[in-house]
């Protein structure tokens, strides 16, 4: 429990599962484990009850920079409660290998990687660097679900 213990030092909680907005169904699992192999789904931030959180809308026209980097840090939050739910502990993390991330982006934002930043930090910050490093990728796209501002998968390595 290291893990979830450092995320509460920093001031974080681990939301609930997600909900649905009304009229809306998940039609996937938020987290597939495959042997030592953990597939990550798209998250996006959630209230601690599970409900998105946002903010909605592109970046920066409707979401600045900052909002949305603040959203994916609590995209991370987000992703590692569905993660927790479907391993157990945190501490059977070994590796985070690959995150991708989307930026709902105005035409021409060319900051999403600093955007992603939020989440990537979050994760280093929270596992450590031989653990929390990975390699990312950060691109801009028209829309996204639910007019999130970020969405962010993830694939990690657990320890049996």
């Amino acid at each position: 429990m290291e893990i979830e213990r450092r995320i509460d030092e920093l001031g974080f909680v681990l939301p609930e599962p997600p909900r649905a907005p009304e009229g809306f169904e998940f039609a996937f699992e938020w987290v597939r484990v495959c042997g030592s192999r953990v597939f990550v789904s798209g998250h996006s931030p959630q209230h601690a009850d599970g409900t998105l959180a946002g903010p909605f809308g592109a970046v920066p026209s409707e979401v600045s920079v900052d909002d949305a980097t603040d959203a994916a840090r609590d995209t991370a939050l987000a992703a590692l409660a569905s993660i927790k739910r479907a391993i157990g502990d945190l501490d059977r993390i070994s590796a985070w290998l690959t995150v991708s991330g989307s930026v709902n982006a105005d035409h021409g934002f060319t900051q999403t990687t600093t955007v992603m930043n939020g989440f990537s930090d979050l994760i280093v910050q929270v596992f450590g660097p031989e653990i929390g490093a990975h390699a990312r990728s950060a691109i801009g796209v028209a829309a996204l679900p639910m007019n999130n501002a970020v969405v962010v998968s993830a694939e990690i390595e657990i320890d049996g």
